[in-house]
């Protein structure tokens, strides 16, 4: 361990990201319970299961920037890594997160405890390789982050925001019946009535798999889903497979898992794969047999796996990044994440400050074209 900077009330230690998860949760779930914006995927739970689905490269290249108080009490984390990636087809040097897009994360921020000085990160920063700093998928309304993104535009900076993802996502009220209300009447007899008719026509069960039945929860998760892309899924890849196994062995073990299954003659037809957080149940992904499509058991499913939050007393329902029309059957409402890029002083910044202009006039230039504000 290394230490980057200290004075009389702060300090800043920089660490493989390995070494920082081989302490354990405790000290990561001290910070999530007094962050403003506490994320799954800023948890000691998913940055564990990317470690252990990541390549051995990009697990050596990531460290974690941690800032402890004076008593030495841990006070918020970061966790980065420098990569190559292409900025409007320019290959440069970027610090990011550690865990860079895979897996989708979102709504994420500095993990950190709240009113913690994050911005004695910025010197730390500051000393480390890179021509940009890109801070993705940032949550709506996050605190830690863009104060420590004023604290570097206050050394000389160029900050640069934009939008990202639209992310659904339900106020959820307090029981079903008043949630139903707010949709519209076709919508509403829809719901009940397609309910009704699997549990009057066919033998239907939801199956729920907590902690020793994880693998064959997402054995079923994986091959419904693929069977309704049929190509293209979100689990092909071995690596995803693989973080989401570990990542849902850490929710069981919390008991924050939700990863269910509709059952027809006790044979999974649909699976629904989500995490509860906070106040929050995050819809993160699901899968059907298309020849149970005329059924509808996709939608049942999500109906009960809603119903099952207003139920536990969740205040919000997130359906996580992705605009897609069948969210847009169950909410109206919606917030976007953002990306922040932060420029290097210098020559070579100043270049890409005048490309990622030209990009913005161009992407500005096809919106209106395409009538899209």
């Amino acid at each position: 361990m290394t230490v980057a900077l200290s004075s009389r009330d702060v300090s800043v230690t920089s660490q493989s990201l390995s070494d920082a998860l081989a302490g354990g949760p405790a000290a990561w779930e001290s910070l999530e319970a007094s962050a403003a914006t506490p994320s799954p995927f800023m948890s000691w739970a998913w940055l564990r299961a990317w470690a252990d689905a990541a390549p051995a490269a990009d697990l050596a290249a990531s460290q974690v920037l941690a800032l402890s108080g004076a008593d030495g009490a841990l006070q918020a984390v970061l966790p980065v890594m420098l990569r190559r990636v292409a900025f409007h087809r320019v290959p440069v040097t970027a610090l990011t997160w550690a865990t860079g897009d895979m897996g989708c994360p979102d709504h994420l921020d500095v993990l950190a405890a709240s009113g913690a000085s994050v911005e004695a990160f910025a010197p730390s920063l500051d000393a480390l390789p890179w021509q940009l700093l890109i801070l993705s998928n940032l949550a709506p309304g996050t605190d830690a982050t863009p104060r420590l993104c004023d604290a570097m535009a206050a050394r000389g900076y160029v900050v640069r925001r934009q939008r990202l993802w639209t992310c659904p996502y339900l106020e959820l009220p307090e029981d079903w019946d008043r949630y139903l209300g707010t949709l519209s009447g076709t919508r509403r007899q829809t719901v009940r009535r397609k309910e009704r008719q699997l549990q009057r026509e066919h033998a239907m069960t939801i199956t729920d798999y907590d902690q020793d039945r994880v693998d064959e929860g997402l054995r079923c998760l994986f091959s419904l889903h693929e069977r309704r892309w049929q190509g293209g899924a979100a689990f092909e890849h071995p690596s995803i497979r693989v973080l989401h196994r570990r990542f849902a062995e850490e929710l069981a073990a919390r008991r924050r898992l939700w990863l269910s299954t509709l059952d027809i003659a006790g044979k999974p037809v649909a699976a629904w794969y989500g995490f509860a957080w906070g106040d929050t149940v995050y819809f993160y992904q699901s899968g059907r047999d298309p020849q149970w499509e005329r059924q509808s058991v996709g939608l049942v499913l999500m109906g009960t796996m809603i119903r099952r939050a207003i139920e536990r007393g969740y205040r919000r329902f997130d359906f996580l990044r992705g605009d897609d029309p069948y969210k847009r059957q169950w909410t109206t409402t919606d917030r976007c994440t953002e990306e922040i890029t932060i420029f290097r002083r210098g020559l070579r910044a100043g270049a890409l400050r005048a490309l990622d202009a030209v990009g913005e006039l161009r992407a500005r230039l096809s919106r209106k074209t395409e009538g899209t504000p």
